[in-house]
């Protein structure tokens, strides 16, 4: 059945992510109000840095809890690095959220837009559009603050742990394949290419291992790899050969940000965690606190999200109207960038978030869906 009613956890946080969240609430609202079929609720949570200096506290008494009764979150950016925790780390309390709600599949989404700034000369760049997959909640980041979990670090010796274990590599995997089998409908290649360093590590060969058992499970899509450190090297020399790439935390991390500064950069950086029972939609940016309150910040980022968040509750949910306003809102941003309307200072323009969400606003209204 159709649902049509959805309620959103919306933690702007700090810096630009007040500014950005703004602007892409507008822009769904936009696209709502032209295709109709569903209705969006948003439920305020007081989270961040800011929330912190001011109360002692990194989210709302009943913040976690609230968060995790919505359809979805959507996070604008969290942490100011001037306030950081009695520890010495950055607020975060997002993190939390990933690791309290198994939100273990990142996605990363990397697109070439025409009359967008991309780093490559090849002509082949205009067709970048592949998904990192990152795993979000093990790897590396095991022994990190938010899983309360020590480093061992001495005076003369640091180690961390990383962790992989068969039950998230299966979901990340599976997870994985039915992206690709599903952007294949729309043009994709239909493949999906494990990124890991199993030549030296046994938790990566552990890894591959997992992948190659659940690549049996999806016969119709192409499975390959690349050691991360290859891999590295493929995106810059050509990254329009590949799909969809699934990595471990710290892979994903790096490689990520690598690949989305092939398209423009940060401010195009839209992102995505994902569970079995819960989703937060964020962009990948931080809370840019150097030109927070100055009208320079590119939201496109979060306006994509914003759209991701739109096509994950409208596959979740069978809801096509919603389906349709994310691919409007996809095509507001190509038709803007095709026409040279979209100019970000991000990017040299000379339009801030303001400028650049009226003109989303424009493109968003007459962009057409064929």
């Amino acid at each position: 059945m159709s649902q049509d009613r959805f309620e959103i956890a919306v933690l702007a946080g700090d810096g630009i992510g007040v500014e950005v969240t703004a602007s892409t609430f507008a822009v769904i609202e936009a696209a709502r109000a032209r295709i109709g079929g569903f209705e969006l609720h948003q439920h305020e949570i007081h989270a961040g840095a800011s929330y912190y200096r001011d109360t002692g506290r990194d989210i709302e008494i009943d913040g976690e809890q609230r968060a995790g009764k919505a359809d979805a979150m959507f996070v604008g950016a969290i942490g100011l690095p001037s306030i950081r925790a009695a520890d010495g780390t950055e607020i975060a309390p997002h993190l939390r959220l990933r690791e309290r709600f198994e939100l273990y599949a990142g996605v990363r989404p990397v697109k070439a837009y025409k009359g967008a700034p991309r780093m490559l000369l090849d002509e082949e760049a205009n067709n970048i559009d592949l998904v990192v997959i990152r795993e979000c909640t093990e790897g590396l980041f095991y022994t990190a603050a938010v899983h309360n979990r020590s480093p061992e670090t001495g005076p003369d010796e640091a180690r961390e742990i990383l962790r992989l274990t068969r039950s998230v590599t299966e979901r990340l995997c599976d997870f994985a394949f039915r992206l690709s089998e599903r952007r294949r409908q729309s043009g994709g290649k239909g493949m999906v290419t494990c990124v890991d360093k199993a030549n030296v590590f046994q938790a990566f060969a552990f890894f591959r291992k997992i992948f190659d058992e659940r690549a049996a499970r999806f016969p119709d899509i192409e499975k390959s790899y690349a050691y991360v450190d290859a891999q590295a090297l493929e995106l810059v020399k050509k990254p329009w050969a590949f799909d969809v790439l699934v990595m471990e935390n710290i892979f994903g991390d790096i490689l990520s940000d690598l690949a989305g500064g092939l398209v423009g950069g940060m401010g195009m950086a839209a992102s995505a965690e994902i569970g079995d029972h819960h989703c937060l939609f964020q962009p990948a940016h931080g809370s840019a606190p150097d030109i927070m309150g100055q009208d320079k910040a590119n939201p496109l980022a979060a306006i994509l999200s914003g759209a991701m968040m739109l096509d994950w509750l409208g596959w979740q949910n069978s809801n096509d109207k919603m389906l349709d306003a994310a691919r409007l809102i996809e095509q507001a941003v190509a038709d803007g960038f095709a026409a040279g309307g979209l100019r970000p200072m991000e990017f040299g323009g000379d339009m801030g978030h303001k400028d650049m969400t009226r003109a989303m606003l424009e493109y968003t209204k007459n962009a057409r869906l064929d």
